[in-house]
């Protein structure tokens, strides 16, 4: 079963050298899904989770564009599997062709897939073998405060701030 899950935001969670390492985080029943990702995947979320508009289009508000103007539209984003510690992700996209729809599905990295889905204001679901896998009690994510998220929004805490 597939449960809608909704971006919460950016954590910092610790790599195995024992750096910062930004992770988005889903919710999805009743618990969190911290997928970690690099620095400027956490922007690329982050920028789309403000709709902070930019001078030139990023790369995912440009393939949003592109599938729109093709007549396509991204329909929703699915976290379906997780392996080896690596997540994996669909992008589920619709076009019509001669009035009729046409579904296309591709493979994505869940940044990518969950960056997209912020800009089309879609769907992300989670598969219950993911969130039984990886999923946490809320109480054990922390989330980045939002103070201290507009100091520094990729998601990357100075271990001096207070």
């Amino acid at each position: 079963m597939d449960h809608t899950a909704e971006v919460e935001g950016i954590a910092v969670g610790v790599g195995p050298d024992g750096a910062n390492v930004p992770a988005v985080v889903l919710s999805a029943r009743g618990e969190y899904l911290p997928i970690f990702v690099t620095t400027d995947q956490a922007q690329a979320i982050q920028l789309g989770l403000t709709g902070e508009p930019f001078e030139r289009p990023l790369t995912h508000d440009l393939l949003v564009d592109i599938v729109t103007e093709f007549g396509g539209a991204v329909d929703g984003v699915r976290i379906d599997d997780l392996s080896d510690g690596t997540f994996y992700a669909k992008l589920d996209a619709e076009r019509y062709e001669d009035g009729r729809p046409q579904k296309y599905v591709f493979d994505a990295r869940p940044s990518d897939a969950i960056a997209v889905a912020v800009r089309a204001d879609c769907r992300i679901t989670v598969s219950d073998e993911v969130l039984d896998a990886a999923g946490r009690p809320p109480s054990a994510v922390d989330l980045v405060s939002e103070d201290r998220r507009e100091r520094n929004p990729f998601g990357e805490i100075d271990e001096d701030e207070p």
